[in-house]
């Protein structure tokens, strides 16, 4: 049984499939069960899950017990909280010790490269002393320890991606002239599963890139060339400081300040393999900057984005409106169409297909949600039409989905108050004339004056965006209930086949 931390985020969620290719029982071992519930390997008969926060030894030690090997793939960076390195600290001892307790055989890190010295980041620094504090109670650490990863959907790729798409010329930091050896994260895999069978990688630090080492200015050039674009022009600027450029950095890309800062402070430091020891171990060609890049553009145009940096952290529970005013705004319709096909439209909303109504009036909430620093509209989705437990929707949240039921979203921007969204389906007649009921609810829980003023500020917009959302979807869903009608009585099929006979004559 091999033990997987961090299975709901970005190199988790791919680590466990291919473990289970190879042929490993995997025990997942996660905050929240209910975000593993719709990815398509958690039927496996291999896969079970065990419910820790890490943080509670008694949990953590029962989820353990029984691994030969643990993957610590945790890192708090992209909690809320500033003081992400004291957080690591914390879950990085409990982890060591909880091992220890349970009779884990080995712990296998994914750190991150960088030399040693003065000039080491607080991000890298913190990686380090995880290092040191997961081998502190004697169980055998392997550390795995790579650049930027390469892959759609990860944070890096993008940050790099919005910065070339949006910016034709960039004033950049010094770090532009910085080497850098990324990986892709199709290698990073190989590796990680691959050390498990090979012994000598035990108690072993091991680094690993990709073929090319490159500057970031070579980086984005490279990216432009992909994308189809003109070369970017970019002005390195030595006055810029990583605060300056996390905050730019949020303004531009679908990242946040609080994430985007710890990496841009990454950034300045050279991160390249100066140790072929993971080659000798466990040769492997592993992918080039422009493979990788390539690669991972066609599986974000093709919607094939397994794993997204967005849905890594804890999600919100259920929102305590206990104990004080609660605004709500209930909208009711009815549609001709299966409760599935409602379920399928409203389940389209936000990302690159809109809400139905006001865009607009959304865009600019969005564009003033990232001014101070809010998520914003960039986030978007990791596929267009579905969705799951976890997930962020542009500046939303899920909190929770019923299949052909509800959907609940929990709104994520700056707000002076708790917002959520939900949608509710119920039938109301099938068989040949399907006809359900869609209702739309917002709450809002003011916090202070401010949040009262927010309310009666945005209160005459809800009947135009609001109610052009419920009536969008109504407009969606039955169209589609007409199209399925069509395609299963042949009258499109029927004229489809007519032409091509009259082509082929």
């Amino acid at each position: 049984m091999i033990g997987v931390t961090g299975a709901t985020g970005y190199v988790g969620g791919r680590l466990v499939p291919a473990l289970l290719e190879s042929g490993f029982r995997v025990r997942c071992i996660v905050r929240e069960p209910r975000k593993l519930e719709d990815r398509p390997w958690r039927p496996h008969p291999d896969v079970s899950i065990a419910t820790s926060d890490l943080s509670d030894q008694d949990s953590l030690i029962d989820a353990l017990r029984g691994c030969e090997a643990a993957y610590y793939l945790v890192h708090s960076m992209e909690t809320s909280s500033a003081r992400y390195a004291e957080r690591d600290r914390d879950l990085a001892t409990n982890f060591a010790k909880s091992a220890a307790a349970a009779g884990v055989g080995r712990i296998i890190y994914l750190g991150g490269l960088g030399e040693m010295g003065k000039g080491l980041s607080e991000h890298l620094s913190s990686r380090r002393e995880v290092e040191t504090l997961l081998g502190s109670t004697g169980v055998p650490v392997t550390t795995v320890r790579a650049a930027m990863i390469i892959g759609s959907g990860s944070a890096s790729f993008e940050i790099l991606r919005y910065l070339v798409e949006r910016l034709p010329v960039m004033v950049t930091p010094s770090w532009v002239r910085t080497e850098s050896q990324p990986v892709a994260i199709d290698d990073v895999l190989h590796w990680l599963v691959r050390c498990l069978r090979t012994p000598g990688t035990i108690g072993q630090t091991l680094e690993i890139g990709g073929a090319d080492v490159v500057r970031y200015t070579e980086l984005m050039h490279i990216m432009a060339e992909e994308l189809g674009l003109r070369r970017r022009v970019i002005f390195p600027m030595p006055v810029l400081t990583p605060r300056l450029s996390s905050g730019w950095i949020s303004l531009v890309t679908p990242v946040s300040f609080r994430i985007a800062r710890p990496l841009a402070e990454g950034l300045r430091n050279r991160v390249v393999v100066t140790s072929d020891a993971a080659q000798q171990l466990m040769p492997h060609p592993a992918m080039g900057v422009r493979e990788a890049i390539r690669t991972s553009l066609v599986q974000t145009r093709s919607h094939e984005v397994l794993t997204r940096w967005s849905a890594a952290g804890p999600v919100p529970g259920d929102p305590d409106w206990a104990g004080g005013t609660v605004f709500k705004d209930e909208r009711s319709i009815e549609i001709d169409a299966e409760p599935a096909g409602v379920f399928a439209a409203v389940c389209r909303i936000g990302g690159g297909h809109g809400w139905y109504a006001g865009d607009i009036l959304w865009k600019i909430r969005g564009w003033m949600d990232t001014l101070v620093g809010g998520p914003g509209l960039r986030r978007g989705r990791r596929h267009p039409d579905r969705v799951e437990y976890g997930e962020a929707l542009d500046f939303w949240r899920v909190i929770g989905v019923q299949q052909d039921r509800s959907l609940r979203l929990l709104a994520e921007m700056k707000l002076p108050g708790t917002a959520t969204l939900e949608f509710d389906i119920e039938p109301l007649g099938l068989g040949d004339s399907p006809r359900s009921r869609l209702t739309m609810t917002a709450r809002f829980r003011p916090r202070g004056l401010l949040g009262l003023m927010y309310w009666y500020a945005v209160l005459p917009l809800h009947n135009f965006v609001f109610g052009g959302m419920v009536k969008g979807v109504r407009r969606e869903a039955e169209r589609a209930s007409r199209n399925t009608s069509s395609d299963a009585s042949g009258g499109p099929m029927h004229e489809e086949t007519g032409s091509t006979l009259v082509a082929g004559r």
